[in-house]
């Protein structure tokens, strides 16, 4: 009988044991899951901004101006961003009188404008250059700055006096106002001893697009056209020798380039502040990089 009841309490003690090994430890603190790549993710983008950003201005630095401004809000979901063009002018004025956040201009801003505006704030994200292009039947050989200064003044009418063949020439240009157009009167009819102005006969365009589309289109045609722009349906010429190149910018072989420009009326506010500072951070200037030449 004892013996029977030692081995019955051997057995409760076991079942006991087993019971309690089973049972979670509730003394102990649980941690917290770990962050997944996702949350991680999630939680190094979410700055807690909200809010919309109006921006207006230079056709160039629009396609430019809505890459940032895409990958910007795909790291900040709560907020939007507007950018519409009109050109520099436009850029200049709409961020000197407050009416966007962010006015875009693709030259240097006048004293003029200074005056009218002296609150303006330029921020300089890329570098742009300008090519001289024709119509992709058309082969010239390298032309000069003086040569092209003469075939848009109108001074040079035929392609055979360049070296190219027996053709009318037809000037293509920006419309005025445009920071291209502005950039290249700067760069290329202000050069050397003389100045000089634009042909009337050209065909005036309202845009960088529609120019490289009237090139593409027409024969005979030759204008000038921000690198952003180039394509396989126009043909770049070299200057002096040098062909218009990212890489010989940035080398200082190939002169006509510009500064493209972010304005703001003062100070600029928290959201567009926080913008600025996504475009000329590394991430930014990489995205600059795919089609302009950095700032850094």
């Amino acid at each position: 009988m004892r013996k029977k009841y030692f081995v019955g309490l051997i057995l409760v003690l076991i079942s006991a044991v087993l019971f309690s090994a089973c049972q979670p430890d509730l003394s102990v603190e649980t941690e917290e899951p770990a962050l997944t790549e996702d949350a991680e993710s999630s939680e190094e983008t979410s700055n807690g901004l909200a809010g919309q950003i109006q921006i207006a201005g230079s056709t160039t630095v629009q396609p430019l101006a809505e890459a940032l401004a895409e990958a910007f809000t795909a790291m900040n979901s709560d907020v939007t961003i507007e950018v519409q063009g009109g050109g520099s002018s436009v850029g200049v004025t709409s961020a000197g009188e407050g009416t966007v956040d962010i006015g875009n201009a693709s030259r240097n801003v006048k004293e003029s404008e200074f005056e009218t505006f002296p609150e303006l704030q330029v921020f300089t994200i890329a570098f742009d250059g300008i090519a001289i292009v024709t119509n992709s039947d058309l082969d010239l050989p390298s032309l000069t700055l003086e040569q092209v200064k003469a075939i848009f003044t109108g001074e040079i009418t035929n392609y055979s006096e360049v070296g190219g063949p027996d053709a009318v020439i037809v000037v293509v240009s920006r419309e005025e106002g445009s920071g291209t157009r502005a950039a290249f009167e700067e760069l290329v009819m202000e050069s050397g001893d003389t100045e000089a102005v634009i042909t009337e006969d050209a065909l005036l365009q309202q845009s960088n697009g529609q120019v490289r589309t009237t090139v593409a289109e027409t024969p005979d045609t030759i204008a000038y056209l921000s690198f952003g722009f180039l394509d396989e349906s126009v043909n770049a010429v070299a200057i002096d020798d040098v062909e218009p190149t990212v890489a010989n910018v940035k080398s200082g072989s190939y002169s006509i380039f510009r500064q493209l420009n972010m304005l703001t009326n003062g100070e600029p506010n928290e959201l567009a502040k926080a913008f600025l500072d996504f475009i000329l951070s590394d991430m930014g200037q990489n995205i600059v990089a795919e089609e302009y030449i950095t700032v850094k």
